[in-house]
């Protein structure tokens, strides 16, 4: 295990450009993989998130920020730098307290979008249409020669809270995009990750230019301390990632002051495998799911394969689930850490249990818990077979290193089946080429989809679902265009 002492952990809140503690004490940060306390944190209380309220509306109705693009850029070059100079010390907190593989650290829990995140939007910075000429034309109810334009404006003061899974991949990417369109944030983490945000805010405080108020970061055990930025008419816009019955709570806590929102929520992706595809190329995406235990939103966590193949795959997935075991989420090898709490143990072993009395097959894993694991939050990977879709584990989502096997009869049942779902996130599409696997893809309701194995992944590429798997994206020039206002304007024309 990791030497804590190497980490030098922020346990206050930023607010209002101060680091402080919270009014309601603090709490404790626990590390999933032994369960020991890796620190306290600032706890707050409604009254904290409200003063971040207020320093996040002042710094956007009182400051040049949301007008001063240049300034912008500078301030969130200073923190790219500020991150790079911190990056491996991030590294480890994220292990530490997120329970993360320490090999996908190196991929989409840090690395990537350190990469990107802040660059892409500062990239647009200078790029984006913030305004658009539609030229001059005689307008009818005026009857006057009319110069017309539209502008693009920041939205305003952004709330935004985040999940305890991919908690820094999440949190960059809303405040890049965020602050790079002009807005003011008031950032709200997960209790079971609150370090890599603390962290954030106290680079913002130390290393960055960027304006009291303008980032306040609060951290708080207590749920209903985040609520209170879906219910201020002070918050503007809402921007959360997290579980579809949380993304619905907002929905209705925030129409009675008409919230913007962006909502990237759950998901129950597919992969299609179809009768022509590389059958050992293409089961090995069943794995997936026993990545960072199972805990991403865009996991394909039902497998379709073919009648005619099914028990050629079953048995090249067996093999793989019987060689994948939980391990140290510091050990390099490590690709199933534990989950996040003894509370979501709980939830993934109670779907387990539910797809056995279901009459689904459970050929490899199950409810038992994995062998030489005294402490931390651990479950074995699960492989069920012989699943009908319409079980509780094909059709709700379990966030845990579970995969559901599912037959299917022709091309046209398969899409069938993977449509047949309440969410529309993620899925995927293996055939014996390309042009196939695209065909296929087209007729998939879901936001983001890979073919033969690849995956869109970018802060250049738009994500988040259809259906109940959210509204908006995240990334992309459609990511910055939800920060964003529309105001058409006109004036005589010549």
């Amino acid at each position: 295990m990791a030497d804590t002492t190497k980490v030098r952990f922020e346990s206050r809140m930023l607010i209002d450009g101060k680091l402080v503690d919270g009014e309601a004490g603090t709490f404790t940060n626990i590390n999933p993989a032994t369960e020991e306390v890796l620190g306290e944190v600032a706890d707050a209380s409604k009254a904290d998130m409200h003063r971040a309220i207020d320093a996040a509306r002042r710094a956007f109705d009182e400051t040049d920020w949301s007008t001063s693009p240049g300034f912008r850029k500078a301030c969130l070059e200073q923190f790219q730098e500020a991150l790079e100079a911190e990056k491996e010390a991030l590294r480890e907190e994220l292990i530490l307290e997120v329970g993360c593989p320490r090999a996908i650290t190196y991929g989409p829990q840090l690395d990537a979008p350190l990469a990107d995140a802040l660059r892409y939007p500062i990239k647009l910075i200078d790029e984006y249409p913030w305004e658009t000429d539609l030229g001059d034309a005689l307008v009818a109810v005026t009857g006057q020669m009319t110069t017309r334009k539209v502008w693009r404006e920041p939205v305003g003061v952004v709330g935004a809270i985040t999940p305890w899974n991919f908690p820094f991949e999440v949190t960059i990417h809303k405040l890049a995009q965020a602050l790079a369109t002009g807005n003011t944030v008031v950032l709200k983490p997960a209790p079971d990750t609150p370090f890599n945000a603390t962290r954030l805010g106290r680079l913002i405080a130390e290393s960055t230019d960027i304006p009291a108020g303008v980032v306040n970061v609060v951290t708080a055990s207590d749920h209903l301390v985040g609520e209170e930025l879906t219910l201020s008419p002070k918050v503007d816009l809402i921007s959360f990632t997290g579980s579809t019955v949380v993304g619905q709570r907002i929905m209705e806590k925030g129409a009675a002051t008409m919230k913007r929102l962006f909502l990237e929520l759950g998901g129950k992706s597919a992969t299609i495998v179809l009768e022509d595809a590389d059958f050992a190329m293409a089961c090995a995406i069943g794995i997936a799911p026993c990545m960072h235990a199972g805990q991403g939103c865009a996991n394909p966590t039902r497998l379709l394969l073919p009648r005619s193949r099914y028990d050629e795959g079953v048995a090249n997935l067996k093999a793989m689930y019987e060689n994948v075991s939980p391990g140290d989420p510091q050990d390099p090898g490590t690709l199933c850490g534990p989950v996040i709490s003894d509370k979501q143990r709980k939830r993934v072993l109670g779907y387990i249990q539910k797809g056995i009395d279901e009459g689904a097959t459970c050929l490899v894993g199950g409810t038992e818990p994995p062998a030489g694991f005294d402490k931390g939050f651990w479950v074995q990977p699960t492989l069920f077979v012989d699943v009908d879709n319409k079980m509780t584990i094909a059709q709700e989502e379990i966030f845990g290193p579970v995969l559901s096997v599912i037959p299917f009869d022709d091309e046209e049942d398969a899409i069938r089946i993977a449509n047949d779902s309440m969410y529309g996130l993620a899925g995927n599409v293996m055939s014996g080429s390309v042009e196939h696997s695209l065909a296929v893809a087209r007729r998939i309701r879901a936001g983001f989809i890979g073919a033969q194995g690849a995956a869109p992944y970018g802060a250049d590429t738009p994500f988040g679902g259809y259906k109940y798997s959210g509204i908006g994206r995240q990334n992309g020039v459609a990511g910055f265009d939800q920060y964003t206002e529309i105001k058409s304007v006109g004036y005589p024309a010549g």
